[in-house]
């Protein structure tokens, strides 16, 4: 009986879960993410990238880019096989121009929003992807809103046009931490994240993704299989805020996600 004990206690110790994420992970996920899912994420860049480029030049640029990211996305998640829960976002109204605060924690965060997000939207990105091929291109093109964080004084013109489309109705995606985490807890927000959500005085929903830092963390191109999750939490107002208690906001946003973050 006691060594049936111990065998359980065994079973359930860390040691023998990492053992078990091993052996799950091993040489043959590593094999089939890098001779099959990460050369056909690159396709699916090269090929949909080159193809949009033209493809805006007729009718609603915005528009048409959005929907080449949101297939380019849709191809990428069916062929990682990670089935995706998404929860709460029944109770949004996705007409509203919300701003989403979402933590950031894999390279595979972009494309899980643009799947499960059920609108157009924009997404505010650092500068330094504008010098990816292609990425750049699209992302220059689609209206995206580029942020210099070395020199926030160079993204006025960008910030201008965000507050214009908030206003206009246009939901903003934000990556408040400024950054893709490196270790998988979620970081503090850079000071001015929640700048336009103020200005244009629209609503934060606090967006938590879920088990994309194991999916994929930085540094790595082994893509490890395995169910992720959407956590979409209520609407938090800037009614009465100013940028002199923005702090108090952004403390107020953070812990709503990290709060959603750990939920489960």
């Amino acid at each position: 009986m006691d060594s049936a004990v111990e065998a359980v206690t065994h079973l359930d110790s860390p040691q023998s879960a990492k053992a078990a994420a091993s052996r799950r992970y091993g040489w043959l996920s590593r094999l089939r993410s890098y001779f099959i899912f990460d050369p056909l994420i690159w396709m699916y860049t090269v090929v949909l990238g080159i193809i949009s480029i033209p493809a805006s030049l007729f009718g609603n640029q915005g528009r048409i880019l959005h929907g080449f990211a949101r297939f380019w996305s849709k191809l990428i998640m069916k062929t990682i096989s990670s089935p995706t829960k998404v929860a709460g976002m029944e109770a949004i109204d996705t007409s509203k121009p919300y701003v989403y605060a979402v933590n950031h924690a894999s390279a595979l965060d972009i494309p899980m929003l643009y799947v499960y997000l059920p609108f157009e939207f924009r997404i505010a990105f650092k500068k330094e992807l504008l010098s990816y091929p292609i990425v750049g291109w699209h992302l220059n093109r689609s209206g995206q809103i580029c942020v210099d964080q070395q020199n926030p004084s160079r993204s006025i013109g960008s910030i201008r046009a965000a507050l214009k489309s908030l206003k206009s109705g246009m939901p903003l995606v934000i990556f408040p931490e400024g950054g893709r985490t490196p270790d998988g807890e979620i970081k503090p927000f850079l000071p001015g994240a929640l700048f336009l959500a103020i200005k244009a005085q629209v609503d934060i929903v606090p967006v938590a993704l879920v088990g994309t830092f194991e999916l994929l963390p930085m540094n790595t191109y082994h893509i490890k299989c395995r169910p992720l999750e959407m956590r979409v939490g209520q609407p938090i107002s800037t009614a009465g805020y100013t940028l002199r208690n923005m702090e108090e906001l952004s403390d107020r946003v953070h812990k709503a996600v990290e709060d959603l973050y750990k939920s489960g």
